[in-house]
């Protein structure tokens, strides 16, 4: 199929995508236009709960393979919508719909992509495309459970909004729960240990705080309190109260280091981390992917958004059409255009490493 056809019909399975409601863990109807794609094109695939995936034709043992991923789930859309998110809307040159440029956009380009080298001989990497579920949960049944089921990964591109720019670091992640305690008392008597005055110089310290390690690519450590909960009634002053801190990670630090540096450090009762598994990622800007895409003019920089890309142990890319700033904003759109440049770009791109 020419590329052109091919172009189209995957902004076809866009629109299909985004009139299909596939909140993560509820990605089944999604899952089944994936497969309707792959047997319209006469790919064997094999679907694996929601993840929907296959590898090329001439897959062969003896050399490295390259996984293309993006995800199907979505985020509900929130109450600022104005079109309706599930009618895939075409105006101005824009297409409208929840999913559509998270990442809906990176995964139909990525398949079309895929099914573009499908049948090629003698490349020089295997393929293997995951269309995943549960990206926007991080869920149990998405890309991290795909890792024993696939061939083992050497190396990844993450299709994910990135005005087709490389994406070669990407920020982990750590959510940590914290406890200030103090004494409950009536708010009519005298308390000097009210834990709601004692988180006053706790947030202080997380707002100061400076971690000391700085990333060429992502920067510093980024450490925000995002959720504060404490009391029922107004007249008691509560035992404790909680906070959430939720700190993205550049690749100087583990995710261990961090949690060992704050529950050392922190003026809290205690501070546990929910998971230490979304780690950080990178790929050399020497690897041949990030210099195939510089080549084509694509410039280099590190995300502070986390992807899938936090589950793989390999080098991975971040690259897709689209722009991360729309990601679950009202009225999420893409540009026809960016899904045309971006299938061009990741086919001249994989032609210049793989072929």
């Amino acid at each position: 199929m020419i590329l052109q056809d091919l172009t189209n019909n995957a902004i076809e399975l866009l629109k299909k995508l985004i009139k299909t409601p596939s909140f993560s863990s509820e990605e089944d109807k999604t899952a089944s236009h994936i497969e309707y794609w792959f047997r319209r094109n006469n790919i064997s695939y094999q679907r694996t709960v929601n993840n929907v995936w296959a590898t090329n034709i001439y897959f062969d043992d003896t050399k490295p393979t390259l996984l293309l991923n993006s995800h199907h789930d979505t985020v509900k859309p929130n109450n600022g919508y104005t079109k309706d998110p599930f009618k895939a809307i075409v105006e101005d040159g824009k297409l409208y719909g929840l999913g559509s440029n998270d990442a809906g956009g990176c995964l139909v380009s990525l398949i079309a992509a895929f099914t573009h080298f499908y049948n090629e001989r003698n490349l020089k990497y295997n393929l293997v495309l995951v269309a995943s579920a549960e990206e926007e949960s991080s869920g149990e049944h998405g890309l991290i459970s795909m890792l024993s089921v696939i061939p083992k990964i050497d190396v990844a591109i993450i299709g994910e909004p990135t005005l087709m720019n490389l994406a070669i670091a990407e920020k982990g992640l750590v959510v940590f729960d914290a406890i200030v305690k103090g004494t409950p008392s009536h708010a009519a008597h005298p308390n000097n240990d009210n834990a709601i005055y004692k988180v006053i110089d706790v947030l202080k310290w997380f707002k100061d705080f400076q971690f000391k390690k700085n990333s060429k690519a992502l920067g510093d450590v980024k450490m925000t309190v995002t959720q504060i909960n404490a009391g029922t009634q107004h007249n008691a002053v509560p035992s404790d109260v909680k906070l959430v801190i939720d700190v993205r990670i550049n690749d100087a630090y583990t995710n261990e280091e961090i949690a060992e540096l704050l529950v050392n450090n922190a003026p809290c009762d205690s501070i546990i981390p929910r998971s230490l598994r979304l780690n950080s990622s990178s790929i050399p800007i020497g690897h041949e992917l990030v210099q195939a895409g510089i080549a084509l003019g694509r410039v280099t920089y590190g995300s502070p958004t986390l992807s899938d890309q936090a589950v793989l142990s390999c080098l991975s890319l971040k690259l897709g059409p689209g722009d991360s700033t729309r990601s679950h904003s009202a009225d999420e759109f893409i540009y026809i255009s960016e899904i045309e440049e971006g299938i061009k770009i990741y086919v001249d791109l994989l032609n210049q490493v793989i072929v």
